[in-house]
């Protein structure tokens, strides 16, 4: 057990920094760890936003003071992807939410191509997010997120940066509204658990990783809204593509290996 927690604290450590830094990847990451560790998809989903609840609200705040957050884009943004996140949830513990991995791979290859492609024409002003683009795009991230146990981040940043917003202040922004996504769909799942509708007894088994996911990501987490703040955003937006694309590969190669 004390191995596993170690495992899973540098993890969560390297996951946080890259998930604070380009607005993605610590769901993703932990979850498919946990799956190789023979975790069920829906007590992976759950025990991973158990410990973004703890991840995700150091992040928001190292952003929040490094004023990464745009307040404009939260306040849409924030209640579409709570919303999300508890119809994914539900989805999850009543279906097989592996079914949209297909679809949630093809759309974020092709995303991370877009974004290195906008990185390196010459470019315009940013601008700002449409409410038409960002709340059904919220509603869609919370869902992918709670039913595949990640995909907040890699949907809704890629998606803002992409349509032309600072990257900065997405994954500023993006990072501290998953804090309150997060925490809606612990308790969709919690809800889920003790109405019946849900029946997993093994959850107590998962402890030890949960915990390690949650130290290695709070002690990573400060460190997040320094690194956007000062980071260019050309080479912010590089990182962002190439990350989407190498998430894309893996999880085709996860679907063509089944």
């Amino acid at each position: 057990m004390g191995s596993e927690f170690f495992i899973f604290a540098l993890v969560g450590f390297f996951a946080q920094i890259v998930d604070g830094a380009l607005g993605m990847a610590y769901g993703v990451v932990s979850s498919t760890m946990l799956l190789s560790f023979g975790v069920p998809p829906a007590a992976a989903s759950a025990s991973v936003h158990a410990a973004e609840m703890f991840t995700t609200a150091a992040s928001a705040t190292s952003h929040v003071s490094h004023r990464n957050v745009n307040w404009r884009l939260f306040w849409r943004l924030a209640p579409a992807g709570i919303v999300g996140g508890i119809l994914g949830a539900y989805v999850l513990t009543a279906l097989d939410g592996a079914a949209l991995r297909p679809f949630v791979t093809v759309y974020l290859g092709l995303l991370g191509v877009y974004i290195l492609y906008r990185a390196f024409r010459p470019r315009g002003s940013y601008k700002e997010p449409r409410t038409a683009i960002v709340l059904p795009l919220g509603v869609a991230g919370g869902f992918v997120d709670a039913a595949g146990g990640g995909g907040w981040g890699p949907i809704v940043t890629s998606s803002l940066v992409g349509s032309g917003g600072a990257p900065r202040f997405v994954v500023g922004t993006v990072n501290a509204v998953e804090f309150f996504v997060t925490t809606a769909v612990s308790v969709a799942f919690l809800v889920a658990l003790l109405t019946g509708h849900w029946t997993e007894s093994d959850m107590g088994r998962h402890v030890w990783a949960v915990a390690g996911l949650v130290v290695g990501g709070i002690l990573a987490a400060p460190l997040a809204g320094f690194v956007v703040r000062h980071l260019p955003a050309r080479q912010l937006m590089v990182l962002v593509g190439c990350l989407v694309i190498a998430l894309a590969g893996y999880q085709t190669w996860q679907l063509l290996a089944q």
